[in-house]
This record gives C-alpha cells, sequence and structure tokens, in this order.
C-alpha cells in the first residue's frame, strides 16, 4: 500500500501542478504530515478552497462508508455537468462529456450497490456544496471555458478524496481502494488533459485562489 500510495503522490503533483496541493498532500512544510499518517482539516486547509462556492468539504473523508457516499454525489454533479457538453461546438468535448457520463455512471451504479450491500443498516445521505456552476445558459466558448475551469477543480476534489481514502488506509473492502487508484489515476489524467486545452483554446492557465462568486479563476 506505501508504494502505490507514493507511486499516486507522484500522478497527483503532476496532474495538478499546484505546490500548495503538493504540500498538503505530503506534509512536506513542516514535516508534519506524511502518506500513511493522519491528515487533519488543517493540513487540507493548506491546499486552498476548492469550488465556486470557496468550499473543499467533499475531499475530507475518514471512512470507507463516507469516500463512497460523497463520491457518488460528487459524481453525479460532474454526470451533469458532462452532458452539457452535448451542446459544445468541439467535437474533442462532446466526445469528453460523453465519457464523463460513461465513465462516471458506471462508478456511480458500482458505489451505490456497494452501499447496499455494506451499510444497508446507515444513512447515505450527504450535505454535498456544488463545486460548478450552471451551465445551462452558456453555449460555444463560454461554455467550453467554463466547464474546462471548474471541472479542474471538481476533479482535484475527487483525486485528493481517493488519495486520502489510499495512504490513511481507510478502505474496508481490496475493489473499493482499486476504485479509488482509478480514480484518483483517471482524474488526475484528465486534469492534464483539460489544462492542455484551457491554454491552447483560451490562452488560459487554471490554479488557486479562487473566487467565492466566479469560481476558479484563469491566470492570463
Amino acid at each position: 500500500m506505501r508504494r502505490r500510495a507514493a507511486a499516486g503522490l507522484a500522478v497527483v503533483a503532476l496532474a495538478l501542478g499546484s505546490a500548495t496541493t503538493a504540500v498538503a498532500m505530503t506534509g512536506q512544510d513542516d514535516g508534519s504530515w506524511w502518506p500513511g499518517q493522519h491528515m487533519t482539516r488543517q493540513h487540507m486547509s493548506r491546499a486552498g478552497a476548492m469550488g465556486p462556492a470557496g468550499h473543499m468539504s467533499h475531499a475530507w473523508v475518514d471512512s470507507e462508508h463516507a469516500f463512497l457516499a460523497e463520491m457518488i454525489a460528487h459524481h453525479e454533479e460532474a454526470i451533469d455537468a458532462a452532458g452539457e457538453l452535448a451542446r459544445s461546438e468541439r467535437p474533442e468535448m462532446r466526445a469528453f462529456g460523453a465519457r464523463i457520463v460513461e465513465s462516471q455512471s458506471a462508478q456511480v451504479e458500482q458505489m451505490q450497490a456497494w452501499l447496499d450491500e455494506w451499510y444497508a443498516d446507515r444513512s447515505h445521505e450527504v450535505d454535498y456544496e456544488p463545486m460548478m456552476r450552471d451551465l445551462a445558459g452558456l453555449s460555444g466558448d463560454e461554455l467550453d471555458e467554463a466547464f474546462l475551469s471548474d471541472m479542474i477543480g471538481h476533479h482535484m476534489g475527487a483525486v485528493m478524496m481517493s488519495q486520502q481514502l489510499i495512504v490513511r488506509d481507510l478502505a474496508d473492502h481490496p475493489a473499493v481502494e482499486r476504485l479509488a487508484v482509478d480514480i484518483r489515476d483517471e482524474q488526475a489524467r484528465e486534469i492534464t488533459m483539460m489544462r492542455q486545452w484551457l491554454g491552447d483554446w483560451f490562452d488560459a492557465g487554471w490554479g488557486m485562489p479562487f473566487s467565492a462568486s466566479r469560481g476558479p479563476v484563469p491566470r492570463r
């Protein structure tokens, strides 16, 4: 597990390209947290607030049950947003949206089945705060740029949640840890791709800080 967690940190750092995120994940600022040790909410806060509402609460999980319940809600928001890309004028974006819907819908179905099987006696309700703006009224370049800007931060939340489950050894079932690795690696690759598109198409970078009213602020 240590080897998998260490490899995951490299994947995360390369994809996110954020020094603050790397610090929050590795504890290299003061040596107080390393993979496999307890990560406090203070460590999470060093990564910066994420999402249009300025929250990163979804990235904090303390059990397998919490991971599954939070990730389902997180995926459902991504699926809804990705569905809007069917209106994109770019074939790359339409194909990307379709892949997100297909992949994350299958993962939601699997996670829900696990919750029903293993945690039938517990509530699966979560207090989910949206991380993405409403894309329904956008079209053309506005739709694509808003989606990429918001989904990068959204994916970062899923990557960090998954990495937490792995490095803190929270999974009670090997299949859940395998899913977390898949989510982390898949979405880290997609972050790299979205950052590239944001630069190629809109001459924009992406990074913290975030605006509470506008979401992630592109660096031009």
